[in-house]
C-alpha cells in the first residue's frame, strides 16, 4: 500500500511536468541539433565529429538543467500557492514520503527527456556515419547523476524557500559546482586566511559537478574508466541523499498555516 502510494505521487508529478509542455524541450533540442548539422557539413571529418558531439552534448546539458532548477525550484511553492499543499498533508502519507514521491516523478520527467535527446544525438552521429562511443555514454551517464544532485538540491531550497530564490540558489550553486576546483585554488593563493578558509569550505560545501562531467572526454574519444564513473556515481548519490534527508526534515517541521 506503501509503495502503491510513493508511486501514485510520482505518476502524478511526471504528468504535471507534461502538463508544463516540457517536451517543447526535446523539439528545440531537435531544431538545435538539426541547425547544427546543417552549418558544419562544410567542415573536416574529424571536426565535425568533435563539433557534432561538444555541440549535442552541450545543447542536452543546458536544456535539461535549465529544466530540472525550473521544475525542482517550483515544485513544493506551486503546491503551496494552489493550497493543494493541504489536501496531501490533511491525508495518511508523511511529508517526507510526499517530497520524495516528488522527487521521483521529476527525475522520471527528467530521463524520459533525457532518453529522448540522446536518441536523437545519437541518431545525427549515425546519420553522418560517425559510431556512439563509450565516453558518450559515460558523458550522458554522468549528466543524468548531475540532474539528480541538482534537482535534490532544488527540492531541498523549495522545502523552505519561494521559487525565485531556490531557482537563483539552484543555478549558482550549478554553475560555481563546475568552479570549484579553480575557486579553490584561487582562495589557496590568497594571502588573507579568511579568504583561503573560506574557499576551503565552499570546495567540500559545493557540488564537484566536475566529476560527473565527462563531456571533455566524448568530444575527443577518451575512454571514462569503470572506476571513475562509480566514483562520481557514489559521489552523486551521496550528495543527493543528503539534500534529500535536509529537505524532508525541514519540510516535516514546516508550518503551513
Amino acid at each position: 500500500m506503501r509503495i502503491r502510494s510513493f508511486g501514485a505521487l510520482a505518476w502524478n508529478g511526471f504528468r504535471e511536468a507534461r502538463r508544463n509542455r516540457v517536451t517543447l524541450v526535446v523539439g528545440a533540442f531537435a531544431v538545435a541539433l538539426l541547425v547544427s548539422g546543417m552549418l558544419l557539413t562544410s567542415s573536416t571529418v574529424a571536426a565535425l565529429e568533435r563539433v557534432l558531439t561538444d555541440v549535442g552534448l552541450g545543447s542536452m546539458s543546458l536544456s535539461l538543467v535549465l529544466l530540472s532548477v525550473f521544475l525542482s525550484s517550483g515544485l513544493l511553492s506551486r503546491e503551496i500557492e494552489r493550497r493543494t499543499i493541504f489536501l496531501v498533508v490533511s491525508k495518511p502519507v508523511s511529508r517526507g514520503k510526499y517530497l520524495l514521491a516528488r522527487q521521483a516523478g521529476t527525475m522520471v520527467t527528467l530521463t524520459v527527456l533525457l532518453a529522448a535527446m540522446s536518441l536523437l544525438f545519437w541518431g545525427q552521429l549515425l546519420a553522418y556515419g560517425f559510431p556512439v562511443t563509450q565516453p558518450m555514454l559515460a558523458a550522458v551517464a554522468g549528466l543524468w547523476l548531475e540532474l539528480l544532485v541538482i534537482t535534490s538540491l532544488g527540492l531541498c531550497m523549495s522545502s523552505f524557500a519561494g521559487q525565485l530564490t531556490s531557482g537563483v540558489v539552484t543555478f549558482a550553486a550549478y554553475l560555481a559546482g563546475h568552479l570549484s576546483t579553480d575557486l579553490y585554488r584561487l582562495a589557496s593563493r590568497s594571502d588573507s586566511g579568511s579568504a583561503r578558509a573560506l574557499g576551503k569550505a565552499a570546495y567540500y560545501l559545493l557540488p564537484n559537478l566536475e566529476k560527473l562531467n565527462f563531456r571533455g572526454q566524448a568530444t575527443y574519444g577518451v575512454a571514462v574508466e569503470a572506476g571513475t564513473l562509480l566514483e562520481g556515481a557514489a559521489y552523486a548519490a551521496g550528495y543527493a541523499a543528503v539534500l534529500l534527508a535536509l529537505g524532508v526534515i525541514v519540510f516535516s517541521r514546516r508550518d503551513f498555516k
